[in-house]
């Protein structure tokens, strides 16, 4: 998706006069600070499982268009559908929380189709039917970080690469291709691991954790489902 990875940082702070950026830096601030994780002592914290429905801690974040979100009834319970038709919209959960308490996020998902034009090395096809990113802000934007889980089109599984629009956002592979369409896959991923390997440093605090399909630059379409999205202790 055409500068996706850089849209979802400016989402956490307006643009325009530095008057209007440094209040939109403090109010990020103040929700990174009031927002933390209660009951730490529990071994894991859902942070959905759409039996509910959609949470409105979830905010529609868009970029082209609106990629259509939701809540579905399943044999197995409800979870998340998500409709792309050449649109680019994700869903983004403010949290945080430190990796070293909760290293794992899990979560369950299933594609209907990978996209042909979809290439994780151009930005031209910097498309995915499936990824749940975890974000890492930054008071300074430019330095914030996020780890893209991916169900990748054309990078093998397991690998990463960085994001062709923006390097501090790594694509990792944890599906890729057509092997496994139409099936319900659960991942696990030690996030804390995942961070340093691709950065090469201790990872700072999580902030958020985001969800999208989107088929912009390919012109492509896509269906995919989320469901059981939580976040563990090792």
């Amino acid at each position: 998706m055409r500068g996706s990875n850089r849209d979802l940082i400016k989402s956490w702070i307006d643009e325009g006069a530095l008057g209007k950026l440094m209040k939109r830096l403090l109010s990020v601030i103040a929700v990174l600070v009031c927002v933390h994780i209660a009951n730490a002592d529990e071994n894991y914290i859902t942070i959905d499982d759409f039996e509910k429905g959609l949470s409105p801690r979830w905010e529609a974040k868009e970029f082209k268009g609106r990629t259509r979100y939701s809540v579905i009834e399943t044999k197995d319970g409800r979870a998340l559908k998500a409709e792309s038709n050449a649109k680019a919209s994700a869903l983004i959960y403010k949290y945080n929380y430190s990796l070293k308490e909760y290293p794992i996020l899990t979560w369950r998902w299933k594609v209907e189709n990978t996209l042909r034009k979809g290439d994780e090395t151009r930005k031209e096809g910097d498309d995915y039917a499936a990824r749940i990113y975890v974000i890492f802000p930054h008071w300074l934007p430019p330095l914030t970080k996020s780890i893209n889980y991916i169900w990748a089109n054309k990078l093998p599984k397991g690998q990463h690469v960085p994001n062709p629009f923006y390097s501090k956002a790594v694509m990792v592979a944890v599906e890729s291709g057509d092997e496994n369409v139409g099936k319900w896959i659960p991942e696990r991923r030690n996030v804390y691991e995942d961070y340093r390997s691709a950065f090469g440093e201790e990872p700072p605090q999580v902030g958020g954790i985001a969800i999208m399909t989107d088929t912009d630059n390919t012109g492509e379409s896509a269906v995919a489902y989320y469901d059981d999205i939580r976040i563990e202790k090792q």
